[in-house]
């Protein structure tokens, strides 16, 4: 058991962070129609609107949430609040984004079981998603006693301990995970699942979603007009400016009588 345990903390992380990244290119380079979200508002917009939003809201809320409760050095959010503080600042934050994005991914799953016309069309691939991220949204929300039991951030402090360990290619020791309860355990191993579903999923779009960001920066498009002799400024369609004026001498051609 030691080493299943050994393998899923030490092992399993640099598995999914690999597949992850290298499947996310490779998809990108060899299939890069199949790279996007397979929205289906065009079949039926109704609960869509509301689940998507909710959905959406939440998860990115978590996701960043994570990213920064996991990452941040105890050293550097030390100065001005408390392992503890910080502890009970993600339990509320977390719990009410996770609720939040419950109810949305819920109407989601519903819609997409339960409504023919998006049930037809839908991929088992595209139901499963939904059920992995319900699964570990679910399990994240479990937690959340759990946490309130140990106000003291103890808890906090070693699942980021082990985070950043990873991220920064220096020693795990797994066995500091041990002694946590079950659901913090399979929330860590089930979110490192889902980067290894990643690239073999719709979930891809979600590198279009943060690369959009970019288009805020982008140089400006350069358009030139392929009308010949009218100066800059004055080549927009219907602008008397950009039309010859009449008895104009016309350019004489080779061949013309």
């Amino acid at each position: 058991m030691k080493s299943v345990h050994d393998f899923l903390f030490q092992v399993y992380p640099y598995v999914c962070f690999t597949v992850f990244i290298v499947g996310s290119l490779m998809r990108f380079d060899q299939n890069q129609y199949s790279w996007k979200s397979d929205s289906s508002q065009l079949l039926r917009a109704g609960l869509l609107k509301w689940g998507s939003n909710l959905f959406h809201f939440g998860v990115l809320f978590l996701f960043f949430g994570h990213m920064v409760g996991l990452f941040t050095p105890h050293a550097v959010y030390g100065i001005f609040m408390t392992a503890a503080t910080k502890q009970m600042l993600a339990v509320t934050a977390g719990g009410i984004a996770g609720a939040v994005c419950f109810v949305g991914l819920t109407m989601l799953i519903w819609r997409r079981l339960f409504d023919p016309r998006i049930r037809h069309t839908s991929r088992v691939s595209d139901i499963m998603v939904l059920a992995v991220l319900w699964v570990q949204l679910v399990v994240g929300l479990i937690t959340l006693p759990y946490s309130i039991q140990h106000t003291d951030g103890s808890v906090m402090l070693i699942l980021a301990d082990w985070a950043q360990r990873i991220v920064t290619l220096r020693p795990v020791d797994a066995s500091a995970l041990a002694a946590l309860p079950w659901p913090y355990l399979f929330h860590v191993v089930f979110g490192m699942t889902i980067f290894l579903l990643f690239p073999f999923t719709r979930l891809v779009h979600i590198w279009s979603g943060f690369a959009a960001i970019t288009f805020l920066f982008r140089p400006y498009q350069v358009v030139r007009s392929r009308r010949l002799n009218v100066p800059a400024g004055r080549n927009l369609p219907g602008q008397p400016s950009a039309v010859p004026p009449r008895g104009a001498a016309a350019v004489a051609q080779p061949g013309d009588r």
